[in-house]
């Protein structure tokens, strides 16, 4: 059952040595993070799930200790997925390297922000990403398996908005995506399940809104949970939506 969750967004520049000069506009954006991940430690779960968009190569689950490396943004930092404690029976593997698949992209910045949080390694974390294309209704269907692995699971959610904010957005600017993000913020502040389940996934790719198949994964796992929602973060610093939500009981 869905205990807790937790909503933030995606973009590399949250690692501070990919951002660079320019690390500290972002640094409101870590602490909320950071806030998140802390209320989640709270709600004392027995398995955290991170959930983030990913490539074809980095579609399916990912083991507690799987590598990711920011090396193709052009620096050398590597992190793991809640690296195991050394010894811990049944995941050496991945800690030492034995999972031959790198985290995408996304569940690498998870796995900064967990590990930067101080996330207790003790604690079972698994990975899953998820491809864009995939439908509304597999994404529910898949955050309902999720839910249902144990009796307290919480989700980190990795994804961003649209990115069609401004004109200097990747996606250039579209009008119709601050009504969109509005709409996700909406959502997410009252953890309304249908509402994020309801979102149109057409519309979604062409605002190039990469959250959108993790939040509808959310969507099926918070099913019946009646948790309630906060939305820490509601910002478009570079035309790209990003969230920072806790959903607690």
């Amino acid at each position: 059952m869905l205990i807790a969750a937790a909503v933030c967004p995606c973009p590399p520049l949250l690692v501070p040595e990919v951002a660079a000069g320019a690390a500290s506009e972002l640094d409101g954006l870590r602490a909320e993070c950071s806030e998140v991940i802390h209320a989640l430690a709270a709600a004392r779960p027995e398995r955290l799930i991170v959930v983030g968009p990913a490539d074809r190569a980095g579609r399916g689950p990912h083991a507690q200790g799987t590598a990711g490396t920011f090396r193709g943004f052009g620096v050398e930092v590597e992190v793991r997925l809640a690296a195991p404690v050394a010894g811990e029976s049944g995941r050496e593997g991945a800690a030492d390297g034995g999972s031959s698949r790198s985290l995408p992209t996304s569940l690498a910045v998870g796995a900064w922000l967990l590990e930067h949080a101080g996330w207790d390694p003790a604690v079972p974390v698994e990975g899953l990403g998820v491809g864009e294309p995939l439908a509304a209704e597999r994404c529910i269907q898949v955050g309902r398996e999720l839910a249902g692995r144990a009796e307290r699971v919480a989700l980190l959610v990795m994804g961003d908005g649209t990115a069609c904010r401004t004109l200097k957005a990747p996606g250039y600017l579209d009008e119709r995506a601050a009504a969109f993000d509005a709409e996700v913020a909406r959502a997410l502040a009252a953890a309304d399940t249908g509402a994020l389940a309801a979102l149109d996934e057409e519309l979604a790719y062409e605002l190039k809104a990469a959250g959108r198949a993790p939040l509808q994964v959310l969507a099926g796992a918070g099913e019946g949970a009646r948790l309630k929602g906060e939305l820490r973060y509601d910002e478009a610093p570079y035309g790209v939506g990003y969230f920072v939500a806790s959903w607690s009981s």
